[in-house]
């Protein structure tokens, strides 16, 4: 890290050169990629993953599995009002229905909030805060920088290679994120679906014995995913490896 701050562009190489060895040391587990055989079990859950959209699929498939979805929410227009404008206003609906509650309280009124101890509230706050800004900056934002040696990766070119750069350069915090974002915002939806069940038509959907039960169904899939991509052989370029690495070390998390 020099005066400033940054990191030394000799970083970026090390990390790359030691990704290399590691591909080399340890090949991939799965046989056929290119092949038959390696099928792997997965459920659809595109906003969760991608990698669990192969439900009984060759693994020579999953390639083909990045682009399904993309259309929909990568434009100019899906992007904005289909991901982050629910982004944005489920959150501050919520945080103002908050508020609202603790003002009728404070008038002496019952307050309708759920405790910030509650599933729902921890799980939403710990996405919120933590594990979606994270993800949403190392897979979309930095990819898109001018600066050497990123040179703005297009969405196309943001493939699984990337996400087997970060899973095998830094595996104990990529898998920290992964399963965080995951598994918070299955516990949020399987929790928020049942509440608003219950409240509107009088029986959850899901009992509250068996939330975190099917939250771990709902989340599983996509770990599972993931677990056979870290496996495979990263085949991306050495300039792409760069640029990878150097993507995900914007982020103070990243950085060695």
């Amino acid at each position: 890290m020099d005066k400033k701050g940054s990191l030394h562009p000799n970083h970026h190489i090390s990390c790359v050169r030691a990704l290399h060895h590691d591909i080399c040391s340890h090949p991939p587990l799965i046989p056929g990629y290119g092949g038959g055989g390696g099928e792997f079990f997965g459920i659809a859950s595109h906003g969760r993953s991608r990698m669990s959209m192969v439900f009984v699929l060759d693994m020579k498939l999953i390639p083909l599995t990045k682009l399904l979805g993309r259309e929909y929410y990568q434009t100019p227009f899906g992007e904005k009002y289909l991901v982050l404008a629910p982004l944005v206003i489920h959150p501050l609906a919520s945080m103002a229905k908050r508020l609202f509650s603790l003002g009728i309280s404070s008038q002496g009124s019952r307050s309708r909030s759920r405790p910030m101890t509650s599933v729902l509230a921890l799980t939403g706050y710990l996405t919120l805060f933590l594990f979606l800004p994270v993800h949403y900056l190392t897979h979309r934002v930095f990819p898109t920088l001018s600066t050497a040696p990123i040179h703005s990766f297009g969405p196309a070119e943001l493939d699984y290679e990337f996400v087997k750069t970060g899973l095998r350069t830094w595996p104990f915090r990529s898998w920290f994120l992964y399963i965080g974002l995951v598994g918070c915002v299955a516990l949020h939806s399987v929790e928020g679906i049942s509440i608003i069940s219950a409240t509107k038509v009088g029986k959850a959907i899901v009992p509250k014995s068996k939330r975190k039960l099917v939250s771990l169904l709902v989340g599983i899939p996509a770990l599972i995913g993931l677990f056979f991509i870290s496996r495979e052989a990263v085949w991306a370029s050495t300039s792409s490896l760069e640029g990878y690495v150097a993507a995900f070390s914007e982020a103070p998390i990243f950085r060695r």
